[in-house]
């Protein structure tokens, strides 16, 4: 897989990529994550990239020839089956959509700033528009590693335990049941019987019951 990202200011993008599993994928082949300083396709000498918007307001736009300019350049290289807008109005993200792109081929991402990006951006290029929240970030860069966190982590190889990703929450619209490792007593407080018996299939109904009883208790949306 490779990603793309379009930001003002690709330093942001540097720590995530650097670290931890993400930095392992990229290492041993299974990812590619390139940043684009969006102010290099500036059409200025300024490296303008914003200008007011049309019809007053406040707040500066994004401009559409800069973005145009970057895309337009990656697409001649290659093709994309997802060019993504991290935006606070777009689809949020959730697990489901993070199994999807975890198994395309190329993606471009653009970070957004100021007010947003031109509309035309938006009608023309954008296939995909993704939020983390309602709620409002200063630019979509932390928002762009979140959605790569979820994504990378599900292509083979990339954990250590190729099932690890399968029992995640939400993966099957089921918060995660309680889990507990050693000691299996400690201060008194003792690990479930179930899970010290060996028996898998009781194991398994367990924790099918426990996901549904902590999902009704936390997040009922989810079984609705």
């Amino acid at each position: 897989m490779r990603i793309d990202i379009i930001t003002v200011l690709p330093e942001l993008l540097t720590s995530p990529f650097e670290a931890s599993i993400l930095k392992r994928a990229i290492e041993k082949g299974l990812v590619e994550v390139h940043t684009h300083n969006l102010r290099d396709f500036s059409t200025n000498n300024y490296k303008q990239i914003d200008d007011y918007q049309f019809g007053g307001g406040a707040g500066m736009v994004m401009m559409i020839e800069p973005i145009d300019k970057c895309i337009s350049m990656l697409k001649s290289e290659r093709e994309y089956d997802e060019i993504i807008y991290m935006t606070p109005d777009g689809t949020t993200l959730t697990q489901g959509i993070a199994n999807e792109l975890s198994l395309k081929e190329n993606i471009i991402i653009l970070c957004g700033h100021y007010k947003g990006v031109d509309q035309r951006v938006r009608d023309h290029f954008i296939t995909r528009e993704i939020s983390i929240g309602d709620f409002v970030l200063s630019g979509g860069e932390l928002a762009a590693a979140i959605v790569c966190d979820a994504v990378i982590r599900l292509i083979p190889g990339v954990l250590g335990n190729e099932t690890s990703a399968l029992t995640d929450s939400f993966q099957d619209n089921l918060l995660a049941p309680p889990i507990y490792t050693r000691p299996a007593e400690y201060k008194g407080w003792k690990v479930p019987e179930v899970l010290l018996s060996g028996n898998t299939a009781k194991i398994e109904a367990w924790r099918e019951h426990e996901a549904q009883k902590h999902t009704a208790a936390r997040r009922p949306d989810l079984l609705d």
